[in-house]
Formats: C-alpha cells, structure tokens, sequence
C-alpha cells in the first residue's frame, strides 16, 4: 500500500477529532458581478496557523478545469509583501477577471477568463500574511512577522489544507509565486523538502516550483537597473559608461562622498524619472509617486488606495493600469461579495490590492513586518541536488526585477546546459527566449516574456497560459 494512503487511513480518527476547529470552507457557486453559476469550482476558507492558530489565513481554491484528479496542484504566492491573492486570481491566471466593457462606478462586472491557470492546474490563491486581503490576525502581537516566519506559516497551512483535503495528496505539488515572494517561495519549498527527509506527516508530493519575476538577490536585483535601463536604450552610451566607471559599478551603495557618482546617479534618475518601472513601455500615471527612489526595491504601483484612485481625474482620456485596480477595491470591499465569499464579519477594516504597511524599503520596518532574508540563491543552489522540476519565467519589460538580474543568478548555479536560448512561439508569433538547464535530477527552464511587465501574465495572458501548459504537460516551450 501506497505510504500516503496508510497515512490517510491512520489519520482519519485525529482529523475528525482534532482538525475541524482550525478550518472554515464554503463551497461558492454565484458571485455578484458574474451571471449564473460560476463554471468552474470555488472553494474560500479560512486555515489557522501559528501558536494557538492566532493567525487566519484567507484562500481561494479553484478546482482545476480539466482533470482535478490528475492536473497538478499549485499554491500561489503574490507579492508586495501584503499583496493579495485576489490581485492574482483577478488580473493574472484566475478563472475570472473584470469586464471592463460593461463595468462602471457600481458594483463591477466579471467575465470568465479564456487564459486561466485553472484549465489545467488546481490552484490555491492565498492572503499571506496576516494583514493580505481578508487575513487577519487574533491579537495585535500575531500581526508581526517576517519572510521567515510568513514562509514558514505558509508552510503549515499548506500542511493542514492537505490534511483537509486527502484527495489531493497524490497531486503532484508545486510552490509558485512571482514579485517579492521569490525571497519566500523558495523558503517554503525548502521547508517542506526539510519536513520530507525528517518524514513529517503528511507526506507531500513535491515536484517543484514557479516564479515570476522574482525578487532573489536584493543587491543584484535593485543594482542590475541601471545597467537594464541602458540595455533598453533609456541611458545613453556615454552617460552609462560615465555612471558606471565614477561609481564603479556599485549604485546602491555608492560612496555618498564620491561627487562624480553622485552627479552620474542624478542624472540618471532624470532620464527615468516617468519610466513606470513594472512595464517600460506603459505611460506614466499622476497616481504614481513622484519621490521615487529608483535604486530600491519600487513600490510605485502598489501605492494606490480606493480613495486615490476614486479621486482621479474622471475625464481624463489617458488610460494608466492603475485605473484597472479601482474595479478590484470596489467589488472587494462590497458587503454582497463579502458574504458571497464567506469573509469573517469584522475582521478586516478595509480590502487592500496590496497592504503598503508591510511594502518593502532598504533597512526599514514597515509596520510589523520585518525583512530578514537578503538573497535565496543559495536556497536555488541547494535545490539542485533534489529531485526537482523548477520553471522560472520573465516579463522582458519590467525594471522591477530585471530579467538580465534573474539571468545572472540563473547562471551562478553552474548548471549545465540542455538547451541553448532560442525563441518559443505561440500561434506562429515570438512569445518570447527560453534555456532549459539541469543537474542530475533537478531541471530548471527559464523563459523571458516578450513584452511583458512585472507580473507577466496579468500583460501577456495567453502566452504565459501556453508557457505553464506545456511545462506542467513537461513539452518543451
């Protein structure tokens, strides 16, 4: 017999004795906004973590479309830190997403999404941590934490949905997350190999990880702008030449006392001073903060509240994404929706795209978060000697997290090469460069995404839809 399957036999008893007190789901079948029932299966719920599970992390589980028995699962981590998983589940991979032709200053209107993730994957969408989205926090206290401890509350909670949901033991797992969650990703896939070899319960059927665009060195990847602004033809030659011999190739710890750097660093900032860092291409919005400082970690796009966004100009004829965003706030917050997903009364003053509280700044606490982890690569090194499948993906435009970053640490694993960069297409079109590597039994594909911004699949839907198909399916891209 199957060692997952003597485990469920086993615990049966303690999960009906114990378990039930730290779950709440609910089965949704309408959303107001979408017409009819929902074509696909929603689950929302509520999974206690930490000590005295003071803790209570929100989900969303959306059956997968095809074969949920067979299709993997995927838990999916989005950004900021404090960035909800509904921003994903709405403007990314989810199964529905706003429509914008029929939607006003009411209650917004939803439409399903063709390019959804759900077509082939079971996908939880999680609120971590406590402060994302409808989580909450019992006690004050609760609310402090880490990359750290919010990857290893990730971890107990994916943990205990298992236990809650036997069927998909079997189901091949995998860890995803894009943005600032690519410094905890990767510390939650370590947890979890850590708890296979100590033979923790329940086994977990680990495959892998994906991420997106994602923070992995803070130094490399903050530092790496300058050089990607002139790769992309926003420096000049000769000021980037200029720049980089007067600081040495250091912008972020540059010598304040180093004048010619410093002059260099200005007039850099002048010439990308209305680049909207998340997708070069995209026009500058009078949302976004003009106090920007470029060689951090960017928060421009987060900095929206309902409230800014409800105080836009209305006759404006520029569209900015961040007028996307406001539909989000506005069915988020509404009570109707509210109920229909079950959320807890009370527990939350406002929904939040992203909760700017916890957002990431050099040497800084934000509220009660704190940024202990600087770098994952050797996290990455590491895995290498796993039995693991990783699939690490870039939007091409974004100055974020730049992909000429992502490539580098890419390469300081040492791996070897299976497939040399060449272009993967879709519908006969450059959908963007992809190199596969690998080491024994640890693979590892790269793609860039052609003309993608920061969280790629929310700027190229049908091409990011394509890349996860084919890799789940393990074709090449």
């Amino acid at each position: 017999m199957y060692p997952r399957l003597i485990w469920l036999k086993c615990a049966t008893l303690l999960l009906l004795v114990f378990c039930w007190k730290a779950l709440s789901h609910n089965v949704v079948e309408t959303l107001p906004g979408f017409p009819g029932k929902l074509p696909f299966r929603l689950e929302t719920g509520y999974i206690g973590v930490g000590e005295s599970e003071e803790v209570q992390l929100f989900y969303y589980f959306i059956e997968s479309e095809r074969n949920p028995k067979d299709d993997p699962l995927l838990i999916w981590l989005t950004g900021g830190p404090g960035c909800s998983g509904l921003s994903a589940l709405i403007y990314e991979m989810g199964p529905f997403t706003i429509d914008y032709a029929n939607s006003s200053g009411s209650l917004p209107a939803l439409v399903y999404n063709p390019y959804s993730w759900t077509k082939v994957a079971n996908i939880i969408y999680i609120d971590q941590p406590a402060g994302s989205g409808y989580s909450y926090a019992k006690t004050w206290e609760a609310y402090n934490t880490n990359d750290t401890l919010s990857a290893a509350y990730t971890y107990e909670f994916l943990r205990k949905w298992l236990i809650y949901h036997p069927q998909y033991l079997e189901s091949p797992l995998y860890i995803g997350g894009e943005s600032y969650c690519g410094l905890v990703v990767p510390l939650v896939v370590n947890n979890i190999y850590n708890a296979i070899e100590a033979g923790s319960q329940p086994p977990l059927n680990m495959k892998g990880y994906v991420q997106g665009n994602p923070a992995t060195n803070k130094y490399w990847d903050t530092n790496e702008k300058i050089p990607y602004a002139h790769r992309m033809g926003l420096l000049s030659d000769s000021l980037f030449k200029s720049v980089k011999e007067s600081c040495k190739g250091n912008y972020v710890h540059a010598d304040p006392n180093n004048v010619p750097c410093q002059k260099n660093l200005e007039r850099v900032a002048e010439c990308l001073d209305k680049i909207p860092t998340h997708n070069i291409l995209e026009p500058w919005c009078s949302l976004m903060s003009n106090k920007r400082d470029l060689l951090s970690w960017d928060s421009s796009f987060e900095e929206e509240t309902k409230d800014l966004l409800l105080s836009m100009n209305p006759s404006k004829t520029s569209w900015c994404r961040p007028d996307n965003y406001l539909y989000s706030y506005i069915w988020a917050n509404d009570i109707s929706v509210q109920k229909a997903l079950h959320v807890s009364e009370g527990t939350i003053k406002e929904w939040l795209r992203c909760n700017m509280s916890m957002h990431y700044r050099p040497g800084k606490q934000h509220g009660c978060y704190m940024f202990d982890v600087q770098s994952t690569v050797e996290y990455h090194r590491n895995f290498t000697h796993k039995h693991c499948r990783a699939l690490i993906f870039s939007g091409d435009h974004d100055m974020v997290v730049p992909h000429t970053s992502t490539e580098g640490w890419i390469d300081s694993l040492n791996l070897t090469v299976q497939s040399d960069w060449k272009p993967w297409f879709v519908e006969g079109q450059v959908a963007g460069y992809t190199e596969q590597y690998s080491h024994n039994d640890y693979q590892l594909t790269y793609a860039t995404v052609k003309g993608a911004g920061h969280t790629a699949p929310e700027y190229k839907p049908l091409q990011c839809f394509a890349m996860i198909e084919r890799w789940f399916s393990e074709l090449p891209l």
